[in-house]
């Protein structure tokens, strides 16, 4: 399966040596924004064709994925091209910067056939895929609460500083707290979508929407709801999180000098129903670049099946809910929500 590679950036590097490791893969293609990129990627990839224009790329007859990992407000114009195109698309999180923008892209995949993947590569983690079913096979009883916390260092700015600009980076509850918003969604799917989210939080004197810390409550049916919290003021980068449900508790912390380090510390610890104690679970590799891999070694059989791994009708919901957080912390009140 012949992949083309839009964006070389900081993750985009990490996306070619996923693909390259990924068995029945082939990365056939890439292309840089800037001379400076492309040299680099030239320098790496001698043998394979580096353009400047995305458009040159799509156009090659014999790819079959284009995987897009580029500023978040490229991603509904190179995402639909790359479909009319007759690509299937791999396409970063979050998929677009509003809901209307992640209706377009579904719609062209409808349209032309194709299979549109979003890339919540956190989910296929040792560790945060390992609470999911825990909890799907009842260990912990019905959930009642989820918390997840993440403390780290500031966002990098980005090529033009476009991660620090509203108006392409959408908002900063748009970066990683989407991740977060994924998890509980998914983790609490059985029981139903998030009914409603409340949030607060605060800035250095930045424009609205780029918020240094961050707080909502998302709440389910049946009482169940979650809090999500960002601190980006903070240092090296790490995350908490804790379900409880009726009959146990899970608490699983990831600790590492930043979110692509490959020597992080970990641990995930369960007292499950009927225990009097937790235990801890033994766990491979965990962490971005790991999980990475492991979606682009599942996702050539993703597309192979015609079955995405994460579809764009459910990626669209974790846009919808971080808009509409978004939207409470500037009226100040909860926000019913229509998933």
């Amino acid at each position: 399966m012949k992949f083309g590679l839009i964006g070389y950036g900081a993750w985009g590097k990490y996306h070619a040596r996923a693909i390259e490791k990924a068995e029945g893969a082939q990365l056939a293609a890439l292309c840089c924004k800037s001379e400076e990129t492309a040299a680099v990627a030239r320098a790496d990839f001698p043998q394979l064709p580096v353009f400047r224009d995305y458009r040159e790329l799509i156009a090659l007859a014999d790819l079959d994925v284009v995987d897009i990992v580029v500023p978040t407000f490229l991603h509904a114009e190179m995402g639909i091209a790359a479909l009319e195109a007759g690509k299937d698309v791999l396409l970063e999180k979050p998929m677009a910067l509003t809901g209307g923008e992640c209706d377009l892209l579904i719609s062209a995949a409808e349209r032309n056939g194709r299979v549109l993947n979003i890339g919540h590569e956190l989910r296929l983690s040792t560790q945060w895929g390992t609470i999911k079913e825990i909890v799907e096979r009842g260990e912990i009883g019905d959930p009642l609460y989820a918390n997840v916390s993440l403390f780290r260092f500031p966002y990098r700015k980005g090529s033009e500083d476009w991660r620090w600009t509203r108006s392409l980076v959408g908002s900063w509850i748009l970066e990683e707290p989407i991740h977060f918003y994924d998890f509980v969604m998914w983790y609490f799917e059985k029981w139903g979508d998030p009914i409603a989210v409340a949030a607060v939080g605060n800035s250095n004197d930045r424009e609205s929407g780029l918020y240094d810390n961050f707080t909502s409550i998302v709440r389910f049916p049946n009482g169940i709801y979650s809090v999500i919290t960002q601190c980006i003021t903070g240092f090296e980068h790490h995350q908490v999180m804790e379900v409880a449900g009726k009959e146990g508790s899970i608490r699983a912390w990831w600790s590492g000098a930043m979110d692509r380090t490959l020597e992080p510390s970990y641990e995930l610890k369960v007292q499950r129903k009927g225990e009097t104690e937790p235990r801890i679970i033994p766990l491979e590799a965990s962490g971005e670049v790991f999980e990475l891999e492991e979606e682009m070694r599942r996702v050539v059989g993703a597309f192979g099946d015609r079955r995405p791994l994460v579809s764009g009708t459910e990626a669209k919901k974790r846009v919808v809910i971080c808009a509409e957080a978004e939207r409470s912390l500037r009226e100040g009140r909860e926000i019913p929500l229509s998933l």
